[in-house]
């Protein structure tokens, strides 16, 4: 089933007033915390898709490969590596691809980028309720933070470069006991880490499948996190 906001009752957390213990990139500002959220970055927090499509045609236009931004767009969620994997270029000029994107990324893709629906606050949200968030991603850790600077949005910290299982390196370093995302491989990363794993259907990937794969529950967005999360507060001891 998929959640909406409708769907499920109780208070919702509308606003930071009640902010509990936050932690801006590991320095810690308030109080202690009861519990930790892990959530995946691309199409869970943030819509990166017209900025890295702009960029996918400037690589093109430099280096006369046929690269397809609209392809790359529609199937985010793998690592960077994986993408220019699928052209058959040999290892060195997949890591001067990976150099020269990185090296364009924050003028092109982070001005560019949008919260996903209902982001900022379920990140609020979860301070709120006296927890702290936690980015895990495949995603460049450094382009990530800018991100999260960008669109000032405050997490503890920020995991990146990891994909699918090894996600679960960090949600246990961090003692994450949800973790939440749009992909099949943030699904695999939940599970091996023995979370929770919050599904949203804003990716690649549909609510039927998430489910598939494994996924506790599946939310249609962002917006229905902090009601979900109110549910499960209560349901649970902490």
């Amino acid at each position: 089933m998929v959640v909406t906001a409708r769907s499920l009752s109780g208070p919702q957390c509308a606003s930071n007033a009640h902010l509990g213990p936050f932690v801006v990139f590991g320095v810690r500002t308030v109080h202690s915390v009861t519990f930790t959220v892990g959530f995946d970055l691309d199409m869970t927090l943030i819509d990166p898709r017209p900025g890295m499509l702009e960029l996918f045609q400037v690589l093109a236009g430099e280096t006369g490969l046929p690269l397809d931004g609209h392809a790359f767009v529609s199937r985010l969620g793998r690592p960077l590596r994986n993408e220019f994997a699928r052209y058959g270029l040999d290892a060195a000029t997949v890591e001067r691809l990976i150099a020269r994107y990185r090296e364009l990324y924050v003028d092109v893709v982070i001005p560019a980028t949008r919260p996903m629906p209902g982001a900022t606050a379920a990140l609020r949200c979860v301070a709120a309720h006296g927890g702290r968030s936690i980015v895990v991603t495949a995603k460049h850790a450094a382009h990530a933070k800018r991100h999260l600077d960008s669109l000032q949005m405050e997490v503890s910290t920020v995991s990146g470069d990891l994909w699918s299982s090894d996600k679960a390196a960090a949600l246990v370093e961090y003692g994450a006991e949800i973790f939440v995302g749009d992909h099949l491989g943030d699904i695999t990363g939940a599970r091996s880490a023995d979370a929770l794993a919050v599904g949203v259907a804003t990716g690649p990937i549909d609510a039927e499948h998430l489910t598939a794969a494994g996924a506790d529950v599946v939310l249609a967005d962002l917006t229905a996190f902090p009601a979900w999360l109110e549910n499960y507060l209560l349901a649970t001891v902490h």
